[in-house]
């Protein structure tokens, strides 16, 4: 993805980061581990992946193999800031739990190595297979910073790199790139997936404002097939990061239909760095808009967005996910071009979103793609409580249900209301003891779900709820810095940071209005993956 640094949000309560480590990065070995207070520093996430240590940006390379879920990432080794891109590397057995592999790609002569996807190729079509076993391939965009400095327009390009022993040890393809730069200057972030009824590989990446999609029998020699998003959709920034993939609708696995994400900064509704979809259909040369998407936004709805937080960005989603399994898994890099460099962490910068599950649902205002948490977070859930039913006229407190105060939290909840009597608001109030806070709810009448971290951070962020009931569900996942708000059952999805001075440990129910009703609730803690 583009290292831009947008104008810089001046975030109450932040102080600056800086400094970095002088080493060279050609000697890189296993990330050091810290024995004295290791994954406890301040704001440090702790069921979330992020660094051992320094920068982090988009996920890569994420792709699944004997066991293995895989994920590379935008890296920086010797900064707490953006610079020289490499590939970071973990691995997991369940998605949840990570362990730190050394660093899989390192910058060549050909440029940095910005982001891209990675695939099983059984059928050894690539031939970079040996004796029977298929090789895991890596594509990326390499970035050339002297062509950029010296004023070019062709310094991405795509390449190619390949590994026979699980993803431990890479070889880049000595016929790099295999698909060189036209003489665009945004060209870049590849995602690659096999076509099964055209025989083909087929890969997708962001040119300019626009997606351009290439197809190859073998990943080495690529022809251009077609563009799309000239005039569709979000055109705020620059196009990144795109993905596309088939989808059952509503799980009827006779009615497929393919989704395409695309990541652009800044142009997100919140402003700065976001993830839009659209929903259509490919035939292995070209993607074609649903018809009611394509009546929906020449209506003048500019698009449709994964998430409507300030920090879910670049997100793609697994390659070779088992048959048996048959999910659509994502994951996201949880910050924004607008700050991520100044956000009041020391020793790392940056983590992921949980791993989602997405899915695509027929509502009555159309197909939308469906976000929730992957079911293998309950096996780190402590000891969830139950929130008894009950009518709240104006504030419950609810994380006096736990044993100990927590700053980790999974929060569910399902409320009613009568339908001529909505509440102003209802919303879960993080708070501490330093009268530092976070509103996280619903606006019935004005149609809104919102984020509300003004104090100490700037601003009130919203999504529209296109449901009109009178009922909702609510469930968040808080972890010391960052809230996932997932409602309406993952129809709507927000996530957002923070920073207070003293960790969130408090949790309320508050109402303004009109009471609701509990219908059921729970509240866990949520033991650390480190």
């Amino acid at each position: 993805m583009k290292y831009k640094i947008t104008t810089l949000a001046i975030l109450v309560g932040i102080f600056f980061s800086a400094g970095a480590c002088k080493k060279q990065d050609n000697d890189m070995e296993a990330l050091p581990v810290s024995k004295d207070g290791y994954y406890q520093e301040p704001h440090r996430p702790q069921f979330h992946f992020s660094p051992d240590s320094m920068w982090m940006n988009d996920p890569n390379g994420m792709v699944y193999y004997e066991g293995e879920y895989h994920l590379f990432y935008q890296y920086h080794p010797y900064s707490t800031v953006w610079g020289p891109m490499h590939w970071g590397h973990a691995v997991s057995t369940d998605l949840v739990h990570w362990q730190h592999l050394p660093i899989a790609l390192y910058p060549d002569k050909l440029g940095l190595i910005f982001s891209g996807s990675a695939v099983v190729d059984w059928n050894n079509t690539s031939g970079f297979g040996q004796e029977g076993k298929p090789p895991l391939i890596a594509i990326f965009t390499h970035h050339l910073m002297e062509g950029e400095k010296a004023g070019r327009n062709d310094f991405q390009y795509q390449s190619i790199a390949y590994s026979l022993d699980k993803g431990r040890t890479w070889t880049k393809y000595e016929g790099n790139p295999v698909i060189p730069n036209p003489g665009i200057r945004d060209f870049r972030d590849p995602k690659v997936f096999w076509h099964e009824p055209t025989q083909h590989w087929i890969m997708i990446f962001a040119a300019a404002d626009q997606v351009k999609i290439y197809s190859s029998p073998g990943l080495k020699d690529w022809r251009h097939e077609s563009d799309f998003g000239r005039g569709i959709g979000a055109h705020g920034g620059v196009w990144e990061c795109p993905d596309l993939f088939e989808l059952p609708v509503d799980r009827n696995e006779e009615n497929k239909k393919w989704v395409m994400l695309v990541s652009i900064n800044p142009g997100a509704p919140n402003g700065g760095s976001g993830t839009q979809y659209f929903v259509g259909s490919f035939d292995g040369s070209q993607f074609t808009l649903e018809e009611g998407y394509t009546q929906q936004l020449s209506a003048g709805r500019p698009a449709y967005w994964l998430d409507y937080g300030r920090d879910n960005y670049a997100g793609v989603t697994w390659s070779d996910i088992p048959e048996e399994d048959g999910r659509r898994l994502f994951i996201g890099w949880m910050s924004n071009w607008s700050y991520a460099n100044i956000v009041p962490t020391e020793r790392w910068r940056s983590a992921m979103t949980v791993a989602r599950t997405l899915e695509l649902q027929q509502t009555p205002q159309g197909l939308r793609v469906y976000s929730n948490p992957v079911q293998e977070l309950q096996s780190i859930l402590d000891e969830v409580q139950e929130i008894p039913p009950q009518e709240v006229s104006s504030r419950i407190n609810l994380s006096s249900q736990l044993k100990e105060a927590s700053s980790t939290l999974d929060i569910y909840l399902e409320l009613e209301w009568p339908e001529d009597a909505a509440p102003t608001a209802v919303a879960v109030v993080l708070s501490n003891s330093k009268g530092e806070s976070v509103h996280v709810g619903l606006k019935p009448s004005a149609g809104q779900f919102f984020i509300d971290r003004r104090n100490p951070f700037e601003a009130v962020h919203l999504a529209p709820r296109e449901n009109p009931s009178n009922k909702t569900q609510l469930r968040l996942l808080v972890d010391v810095s960052s809230v996932e708000l997932f409602a309406d059952g993952g129809k709507v999805v927000m996530t957002d940071l923070f920073f207070p001075n003293e960790d969130f440990t408090k949790a309320e129910l508050v109402v303004e209005g009109d009471g609701v009703k509990v219908v059921e609730g729970s509240i866990a803690g949520v033991d650390s993956i480190w």
